[in-house]
């Protein structure tokens, strides 16, 4: 079944941070296919709009999600822009390589500030306006990470891992007022993210074999796409190669 069907999504406004490459920018184009109106939240969102058709329902906000102080403020203004809002899509990561006695505190910081606190501005920005409309949907990209430790990304699990915690409790909390938020879990998935790694990442690492970034985003158009009386609290999606 394809959850991209053209104008299934029709009216719908879209945000998706982090959109300008791999998950994201699949997750913007699917959702445009499907008929949505999407904000592209990058610190280069012209990468993927230069890849757009002219004419396309799409709009880029150049955002620094690690500026917390900016990112409710600047979140609420683009929900003001597009008119209201009906799906968040919080993509936007980062990863850090190393054992944790050696990880310098304003890395860990950085990190938890885009992984984590980022998210949670980005969930009070848009939840007024989905409690108003009784509707919403709102996918929080976690991964294997959050579901079980590895050495050498101790950071990254223990951020992935509160992302999961926040989810759980935010998903109970808008339950009532007709919003569902939900988590995605991928195993390794073939982003630009490890081209930021440099020779931290371990040489049996085969790209190859990761999930690719559509596989995810046509995942998360399905829960999306989910009937308005279901929900998936946390869905894991490994490649058939497994956890490296």
């Amino acid at each position: 079944m394809s959850d991209t069907v053209s104008g299934k999504l029709t009216g719908k406004k879209a945000i998706v941070t982090g959109a300008s490459s791999g998950i994201g920018k699949e997750v913007a184009l699917k959702l445009l296919q499907a008929g949505a109106q999407v904000s592209i939240l990058s610190r280069n969102p012209d990468r993927l709009l230069s890849e757009i058709p002219a004419g396309s329902n799409a709009k880029g906000y150049a955002i620094d999600l690690v500026d917390i102080p900016q990112v409710l403020p600047q979140l609420k203004a683009i929900v003001a822009d597009m008119g209201g809002v009906d799906i968040l899509v919080n993509n936007a990561g980062s990863a850090y390589i190393g054992e944790l006695i050696d990880m310098p505190l304003d890395e860990w910081q950085k990190l938890f500030d885009l992984n984590l606190t980022s998210v949670f501005q980005c969930l009070q920005a848009v939840l007024p306006t989905m409690r108003s409309q009784k509707s919403g949907t709102i996918i929080n990209v976690a991964s294997i990470a959050g579901k079980q430790g590895f050495p050498n990304w101790g950071a990254y699990c223990a951020s992935k891992f509160a992302l999961l915690g926040l989810t759980q409790a935010i998903a109970a909390e808008e339950q009532p007022h007709g919003v569902k938020i939900m988590a995605i879990c991928p195993a390794s998935v073939n982003t630009p993210l490890w081209d930021t790694l440099g020779d931290k990442v371990p040489p049996n690492f085969n790209r190859a074999a990761m999930l690719s970034p559509a596989t995810v985003a046509e995942s998360i158009m399905t829960l999306i796409n989910l009937p308005a009386d279901a929900i998936v609290n946390d869905l894991v999606l490994m490649s058939n190669a497994g956890v490296f």
